[in-house]
């Protein structure tokens, strides 16, 4: 059985030791990501063995790790889960469960970008036992990290472009291949200067004019393409909150899954653009230990230092445990505390740490502890620090499965993801539910608007 959530979204940074910790990119993410460097290839070819564990990390001995058979061993990793498995995905409300497959909670591991270091190695669990073969250009010991499905465009004109949409919408009819084909090959950055152009160039109103010539989902969608991200983000939050009822689920996939500068820029544009405090809305709209949850993420001030505190992740998981399974009732401020402050990477080794100690995944500990909008929030923090693109995977597969299609979920995924991870999000899709998010998004939508998602999800 491979490593769970291996490679992760983020990548992961050189350390000396198994497993390597997480890496958060920043948003947009930029650059490489390093594995640690192991001659003639990550992992041995024929099955060496692994660098030796942290001794703080619990893990079991260094020779010949994993052992045969599964990953990890009986009697070493946590609550010694059988040879060849790990504890299956809980499901909760509103978090279907992944098939059962390779990977923490459920999760399969992320399919293989490339690995550093050499020819292919013997891996369990790749098709034919393959690693794939270096990155064409790729220096050593480095890897591709998360990629978008849309990239800036090469010799990039917005005077041209703007010129392409005006006259796809001039006259009678639209010509919405020739919109399609601009909009989607364009990055946000790109967009916006086409807007500008093309109010600068015929002193109209781009959005205006396409929303007078589309409608529906497809409205939907060119719009959110052409808002900055920042502002898309925040505008979605106001939405959520807006009128009579809470979407909860926006709040969450927003507040729980974005890194600290960029919900800094999101609170900060909330309060430019729409001249409300994010804080006192969430207050309004929310209450109790799930308030108390948002209030926490909306001060962006997770620690980010990318180094695992072993100790630390022991200590935090014994708190969680203390203050959940170990005793009658459950202390939510605990729970809040860790999962709203700890870096990423060092969450991932607490859920670790917890397994050792509780003999129970800790996804599995809140969903007896924890119901509803609180254990969703949870839920969501700790599957970002796992594997981010398996949750927006998720989400993706619950927003078309099923009778009727949530189209605001839809595209709100597709448009965030596709400059950031929306590649390993197809991935992590096919290797957990066996079709392709191309597949499944033809099957439930139609006309412009299939046609538009399938351009920016790469078909």
């Amino acid at each position: 059985m491979s490593y769970p959530g291996y490679p992760p979204s983020g990548g992961y940074p050189a350390f000396p030791g198994y497993p390597p910790t997480g890496q958060e990119s920043a948003y947009p993410p930029a650059g490489q990501y390093s594995y640690p460097a192991v001659p003639g290839g990550y992992p041995p070819a024929g099955g060496g063995t692994y660098p030796a564990a942290p001794p703080s990390a619990g893990y079991p001995g260094a020779a010949g790790y994993p052992a045969p058979g599964g990953y990890p061993a009986p009697g070493g990793y946590p609550g010694a889960p059988q040879a060849g498995g790990m504890p299956p995905y809980p499901g909760g409300p509103g978090f279907g469960a992944p098939p059962p497959g390779p990977g923490f909670g459920g999760y399969p591991q992320p399919p293989a970008q490339s690995y550093a270091g050499g020819g292919p190695a013997q891996i369990p669990g790749y098709p034919g036992g393959q690693a794939p073969s270096p990155m064409p250009g790729a220096p050593a010991a480095m890897v591709q990290g998360t990629q978008g499905t849309v990239q800036a465009a090469p010799n990039f004109d917005a005077g041209r472009d703007a010129e392409i949409l005006r006259k796809a919408m001039k006259g009678f009819g639209t010509d919405e291949q020739a919109i399609i084909d601009v909009v989607a090959n364009r990055s946000n950055d790109q967009r916006q200067k086409i807007k500008a152009a093309f109010k600068t160039m015929y002193g109209k109103d781009l959005i205006k004019d396409l929303k007078s010539e589309l409608s529906g989902n497809v409205e939907e969608l060119i719009l959110a393409l052409f808002m900055p991200s920042t502002y898309y983000d925040a505008w979605s939050l106001r939405h959520a909150m807006k009128g009579a009822g809470t979407q909860e689920r926006v709040l969450i996939e927003i507040l729980c899954t974005r890194t600290n500068q960029e919900i800094r820029e999101i609170v900060k544009c909330y309060k430019s653009e729409f001249g409300r405090d994010i804080e006192q809305d969430i207050r309004g709209d929310t209450s109790g230990h799930f308030e108390r949850l948002l209030i926490s993420m909306c001060q962006g001030n997770r620690d980010e230092n990318q180094t695992v505190d072993y100790q630390k992740a022991q200590e935090d998981a014994q708190r969680l445990y203390q203050a959940g399974e170990g005793k009658l009732g459950t202390d939510e401020s605990c729970f809040n505390m860790v999962l709203a402050s700890r870096s990423f990477p060092q969450l991932k080794a607490t859920v670790e740490a917890y397994s050792r100690i509780a003999n129970r995944d800790l996804l599995s500990s809140i969903d007896r502890e924890f119901s509803g909008n609180v254990e969703r929030g949870l839920k969501t923090i700790l599957q970002c620090a796992l594997n981010r693109p398996a949750f927006f995977a998720e989400r993706l597969y619950y927003s078309m499965k099923g009778a009727g299609t949530d189209d605001s979920t839809l595209i709100r995924i597709i448009v965030t993801r596709s400059e950031i991870d929306l590649v390993q999000i197809k991935q992590m899709f096919t290797q957990m539910y066996q079709k392709t998010l191309a597949t499944m998004i033809a099957s439930d939508t139609s006309g412009d608007y299939r046609r538009l998602l399938l351009a920016i999800v790469g078909q």
